[in-house]
């Protein structure tokens, strides 16, 4: 059964502070997450215990640390949004996203290479 990484923004924003600063000790999450995001103590506590019970973060005596990257974070959303809006068509994902967008050279030819590099053969 594939794991459910959906994060809603709170969730979100508090694991993009583990990504960034990991490992860190809970005592500096509390810190960092009353500076950055205004929670109080208790609040990143209920959301950290949430977030490791469902295996997205570990807080291992103290010591908080990410289980999933940001790169499967992001991989998980993009899926699920294509599914739901695009019925899994990745073309037409592209296309919402690109529509009235303008891309420089540069863009066109990183675009290529993943394509390159990701084509079957």
């Amino acid at each position: 059964m594939e794991r459910n990484l959906k994060l809603y923004d709170a969730e979100y924003r508090m694991v993009n502070i583990v990504w960034k600063n990991e490992p860190l000790h809970s005592r500096e999450l509390t810190e960092l997450c009353a500076k950055q995001l205004g929670w109080k103590r208790s609040t990143t506590y209920t959301v950290l215990k949430k977030l490791c019970d469902r295996g997205i973060l570990k807080n291992d005596s103290a010591i908080v640390t990410s289980l999933v990257s940001q790169g499967e974070v992001q991989r998980y959303e993009a899926e699920a949004v294509m599914g739901k809006s695009f019925g899994g068509s990745l073309p037409k994902f592209i296309t919402a996203f690109l529509d009235d967008k303008k891309l420089s050279a540069e863009q066109v030819s990183e675009i290529k290479r993943l394509i390159d590099r990701y084509k079957e053969d």
